[in-house]
């Protein structure tokens, strides 16, 4: 059974009506990047950042995978299917996806400052005075600027098997997620998925671009994938 690794991206989930963090005016809904998203922020002022992800939290709760996250659900029928997304939304298991790595993180969880393997599930909102087992405050489960990504190595091992690499939604301009093309093999045919690729067609081989939007273009490529397998 070939190998297909998905990578996905914001716009994935924008589609689904999940606003992006990063405006264009650089601020995260309002916050500047150091504010909410780092390890100093959190220091400097818990409660607001514990506010940002609670509005993130309830915001993800009342939206629904769109027809890219079903779509790449049927290829798990046909082929091995490991998708890797730097989103920390659970719309791509919502979805049905049953092999899913998030490299950021995940919104619905939360961690231990203390102890970053202390993870819980967590649905609500997260307040000063929440706490592990053993009295230490919880955090978002999300990786922040300045933070290691601990999942990135596992990401790149599953990406070096690829048969097939698809890349849904990302501008491929996030490091150290980015990187990951470059663990494919020269002859690994790459999909790309994006209404506005920010990609030079002619920097890699066996490159395909469709200039489209998830929602329409993942059920496409799926389509045409499982024909070719069948």
């Amino acid at each position: 059974m070939k190998k297909i690794v998905v990578l996905t991206g914001a716009g994935v989930s924008a589609e689904s009506g999940i606003k992006t963090f990063r405006d264009a005016d650089g601020l995260w809904e309002g916050h500047d990047v150091l504010e909410v998203a780092t390890p100093e922020g959190f220091a400097k002022n818990p409660e607001l950042v514990l506010n940002f992800y609670n509005e993130r939290r309830r915001q993800l709760q009342s939206v629904s995978p769109n027809e890219a996250h079903k779509a790449l659900v049927g290829l798990e029928d046909y082929f091995d299917v490991s998708i890797i997304t730097q989103n920390v939304d659970d719309l791509h298991e919502r979805a049905g996806s049953s092999n899913v790595i998030h490299l950021h993180g995940e919104l619905l969880k939360a961690r231990s400052i203390k102890d970053p393997h202390s993870v819980l599930d967590w649905k609500t909102d997260l307040r000063i005075g929440d706490t592990d087992r053993e009295g230490h405050q919880l955090r978002p489960h999300i990786v922040w600027f300045g933070e290691e990504v601990p999942l990135l190595e596992k990401a790149a091992t599953i990406t070096q098997a690829a048969n097939i690499l698809i890349i849904i939604g990302t501008s491929m301009q996030v490091y150290p997620a980015a990187s990951l093309i470059h663990y494919v093999s020269q002859n690994t045919p790459i999909y790309f998925v994006d209404p506005k690729p920010n990609i030079n067609p002619n920097a890699l081989d066996r490159l395909t671009i469709m200039e489209t939007s998830a929602a329409k273009g993942v059920p496409d490529l799926v389509t045409q994938l499982i024909k070719s397998e069948t």
